[in-house]
């Protein structure tokens, strides 16, 4: 039966020996066919992870926002033939937050054994350093622009903080985080806590937990860096 594997990635410039185990090297280097978010850097990844990869062997198909839903089943021929497939995503784990996750579930409606390999995930990790609650937690994702809808969406999952006593995950693009900084700041209760955790396992790594009240008396540059915002209690 072949095997779906997903290959995780690094979260920036970092040593691949620190995040990425030797058996992931294995798997990899044994692929002929990807399904990637984008092409060149899959490329750079897999030279990175065994330089005697030979590139041009190798069968990419592109998944990103621009591919249709009637495109992902072509993308599994290879295992109605039999061979394994991998799947990496730009940074971090294939399939959270992320489109792969299409292709995992085709993959188990047609009964192909699905492999999630050991790797960085910028949302788990942030959880785990930010002293929250890690038995209930949700990620939500991409908040509102509008602020007027951000605004509300904020209090909905404040709400859920102090209700449920769930940890609320959720990410922005890094050139809007100082934006949506301010807004949790001017929305939050002050007693609300915020963890922000950014550039995850690069040398510039930065999680913290403060309240609201206190993260008004520092403000991080958090302005194009990869980052992570949990709210509770």
């Amino acid at each position: 039966m072949p095997s779906l594997y997903l290959i995780p990635t690094s979260l920036g410039d970092t040593a691949f020996e620190r995040i990425l185990p030797s058996y992931n090297t294995a798997v990899v280097s044994a692929l002929k066919f990807f399904i990637v978010e984008d092409i060149r850097s899959a490329r750079r990844f897999l030279k990175k992870t065994n330089p005697e990869i030979i590139i041009d062997e190798l069968v990419f198909f592109e998944l990103n926002r621009h591919t249709q839903q009637s495109e992902i089943s072509s993308f599994l021929k290879p295992m109605h033939g039999g061979s394994d497939v991998g799947v990496i995503s730009e940074a971090g784990c294939p399939a959270i937050a992320d489109p792969g996750a299409d292709v995992a579930a085709l993959a188990q409606e047609y009964g192909y054994t699905v492999v999630p390999l050991v790797g960085p995930s910028s949302i788990l990790m942030a959880l785990m350093a930010s002293g929250f609650n890690g038995q209930s937690f949700a990620f939500t994702g991409y908040l509102p622009i509008p602020q007027n809808d951000r605004a509300k969406t904020l209090k909905k999952l404040e709400g859920r903080v102090y209700s449920e006593s769930q940890s609320q995950i959720f990410i922005e693009t890094p050139y809007r985080n100082m934006k949506l900084f301010e807004d949790i700041l001017q929305t939050c209760q002050p007693a609300t806590k915020l963890c922000i955790a950014a550039d995850i396992t690069l040398e510039t790594e930065f999680i913290k937990t403060k309240s609201i009240r206190d993260w008004k008396k520092q403000h991080p540059d958090l302005n194009k860096r990869p980052c992570i915002f949990i709210l509770y209690k």
